[in-house]
This record gives C-alpha cells, structure tokens and sequence, in this order.
C-alpha cells in the first residue's frame, strides 16, 4: 500500500469521525425541545433523531457538489484537474489539516455546551488550511460568501422572526383554550416537526462529508471532478448516513441541555412553532445547495419561540455566549487547521515522507479528542440529568448538583477518586 493512499484512508476516516461529532453535537437542533417539554423521553428522542438523521442523508448530494466546489480552489472547476501550485500530496494534507480544525472546534463547544455551528467548524478548516498551504487564491471567495457567509447570518435572523410569528400567532388562537388541554394537543405535533427536523439535518449535514471524502478522492485521481453529473458512489453516501445517525444516537447531551433549558423555558406551542420554523428554512436551504448551518437555524427559531410568547424569559447572557461562539468558529477553527497544515508540512520537510507528517497530526488529533472526551465525563451530563434545573447564576451547562459533588469537602469528593474538574 502506497503513502498516499495510506493517508487517503486515514483522511477518509477522519472524515467520518467528523460526520459522528456533526451528530452527536447537534442533536439537539432537532430534539433539544422535544426533550424539555417531555413530549419524547431523551432516549426515544435520539433514537429517532438518529434514524431520521441516517434516512436522510440519503435524499440528496446537492451540498455535497457546494462542499467539492465552493470552498476550496485547489481543482479546475471544469476538469476537476488539480491546480498547478499543488500536488496531490497537498491537496490531501489541506482537507486532512481542515477536518481536524473542524472536529477540534466540535468537540471543545461540546465540551463546554455551546451549540455552534459544525458546518462552520468544518469551512473554517478547510479555508484555513487552504490559505496556509497556497495563500489568499486557495479559497473560492465567491462560493464562500454566496453559500457559507451570507446564509450564516441571515438564516437564523429568519428563523427567529418565522418562529416568533408563529409562536404569538399559536398563543394567540389558543389563548381560550385550557393550558393543559392545549400543551397535550401541540405535544404530538412537535413530535412531528421535530422528526421533520431531524430529517432535514441528515439531508443537510451528511452532504457536507460527502462532499469532503469526494473532493480527496477528486484530488487522488479515484473520482471524477464533475459530481454533479456522475454523482457520488453509494459507498460514500452510505457510510456518512451511518456515521451521522451513530453520533445522533449516542446524543450531544450537553448541546442538548443548552438549547432545551439554557436559552428560554420551552412550552409545547413554543416547541412546535421553532421545529417547524426550523425545518422550512433547512429543507428549502439544502435543495439550493445552501451550505446552511443548522445549528444557527435551530437556534434562531428557538430564541425566537422565547420572544414570541407573552412574558417568556429569555436568558440573553446564554444568547450572548452562543453568538460570540458563532462570531469566533470561522476564525478559530481556521487557526486550528492552518496550524495542523504548517505541523504537517514542516515535518514533511524534515522527514521527506507526507505520510509522517500527516501521520503526527492525526495523533494529534485523537490525543486532544480523547483528553476532552475524558474531561466531559468527569461531570457526566446525560438523559438522567439533561432536564436538571438551568442555574441562572453560573450558566453553566453542568447542572448544580454535579459542581457541588465535586466540590472539596462534599460527600463525593471526598471519596476516592471523586475529584472532578469544573467545566
């Protein structure tokens, strides 16, 4: 087996474990209030989020020819040719660099509970990396600012207005009915519409590592560059359905927890006007081959669930987070892949040998993937404590109880082993 095809199925394989942190980190754009208002216990809720989330994966590859075109400018866009500054050596290291921008920004948000944006993470990456290995003509402006930039801020600017509307417009022909009546009523029609999400998100965001693993194949020459009119191999589809409906099983519980009980306190009406907002904008986003985020969908509709109702709450200090976390993705994971591309690089410069340097990064990469996993277990927040109280004063995303038990002194901490670092 070849160098570069060693580091072509390592790349692969990254990808995917992109595509799983993509599930897991944003379940809760699809079920994040169905699990607040209990219409779905959390366990059901994530089963079908990741069965819906696999389905859909397979309806569409319209995102993926966005993701091998409008992105990066390392291929002719006719040809599919690589560009002459590069090899396919490069090429390979720019998506391997990118990705590992994009998981690293995933999992360190998770971490913490901030629903930001993964597709983001993933475009940030990539741009960064591009602009290391080749400079400011790596990257395609143009599909940049029309497919990324500009439905990144309109998108959920339109989708808190839909959801606001909606929700005034819900409460307002149901304001005579009894409240308990009226939540049992709009429960099963967010159930619905939370499914209809879900469904959106794996026709979405699946697209966008298909389109990363078909634009490394493009650039070793085992896939042609025109995939709008050949598509792409049913192997490629497949597995990033599996890998997405696998990461949307095993449940983003602290994204989850943000989103259902950190932002505003989420009522049945409220839920079902936010879903429905939500998977308008995704479904009619991704048949024009919008690279749109999900997330900021999500949480458009959301917040705009909270300002739609009569005397709801909503907790700006937490919105605030999520937007400087929205402002920082782009950039932040650009600096992560830049710096994954000038590692593996200079290694390579030292060693002769791709396969090393690209090797050391993905080292890189599944040491500091598994120091935060380890982190988050430390204070476990899962489907027995994701409808815990939110804690105004802290905002923290770890309920109160786990802080306190891990407080010295506290019954827990003072048993063996149960010093638990505060995230």
């Amino acid at each position: 087996m070849s160098a570069e095809l060693i580091v072509l199925v390592l790349l692969i394989a990254t990808a995917l474990a992109f595509d799983f942190t993509n599930g897991f980190h944003d379940t809760g754009n699809a079920m994040a209030t169905s699990i607040a208002t209990r219409a779905l216990k959390p366990k059901t809720a994530v089963l079908l989020a990741g069965v819906l989330n696999l389905v859909g994966a397979f309806l569409s590859v319209e995102v993926a020819i966005t993701v091998t075109s409008s992105v990066l400018k390392i291929q002719d866009s006719k040809t599919g040719a690589l560009i002459p500054s590069i090899d396919a050596s490069t090429g390979l290291t720019i998506i391997f660099a990118g990705l590992i921008g994009g998981i690293l920004w995933n999992l360190l948000t998770w971490l913490f509970g901030i629903p930001s944006s993964s597709s983001h993470a993933l475009f940030g990456g990539l741009i960064g990396a591009g602009l290391a290995a080749i400079g400011l003509a790596g990257v395609n402006w143009t599909g940049v600012t029309q497919k990324v930039l500009i439905p990144a801020v309109a998108a959920p600017v339109i989708a808190c207005l839909v959801a606001g509307c909606g929700t005034w417009l819900v409460y307002r022909i149901t304001r005579n009915v009894a409240q308990k009546r009226r939540e049992a009523g709009f429960r099963w029609g967010q159930i619905a519409t939370a499914s209809l999400v879900a469904l959106s998100h794996g026709t979405n965001d699946a697209q966008k590592t298909m389109g990363v693993i078909a634009l490394a194949l493009i650039t070793t020459g085992h896939l042609s560059g025109d995939v709008k009119n050949n598509g792409l191999p049913f192997w490629i589809i497949a597995s990033c359905a599996l890998a997405i409906g696998l990461g949307t099983y095993i449940g983003g519980w602290r994204v989850i927890r943000t989103l259902g009980k950190g932002l505003v306190e989420i009522e049945s009406p409220q839920g079902l006007a936010a879903e429905a907002s939500s998977a308008a904008i995704i479904l009619s986003s991704s048949a024009a081959g919008m690279a749109l985020s999900t997330t900021h969908v999500a949480t458009g509709s959301i917040l705009g669930s909270g300002v739609g109702k009569p005397g709801a709450e909503v907790r700006w200090a937490v919105a605030g987070r999520m937007a400087v976390a929205w402002l920082v993705t782009l950039p932040a994971a650009g600096i992560v892949g830049a710096l994954a591309f000038w590692l593996s690089h200079g290694i390579e410069s030292l060693t002769s040998s791709a396969l090393a340097g690209d090797g050391v990064i993905f080292l890189v990469l599944v040491a500091l993937s598994g120091y935060m996993w380890w982190r988050a277990q430390q204070q476990k927040v899962d489907h027995s404590n994701v409808n815990a109280d939110w804690d105004h004063s802290t905002n923290s995303v770890v309920p109160a109880e786990l802080r306190e038990a891990g407080k010295p002194g506290s019954p827990s901490a003072e048993k063996p082993g149960a010093d638990k670092a505060s995230v």
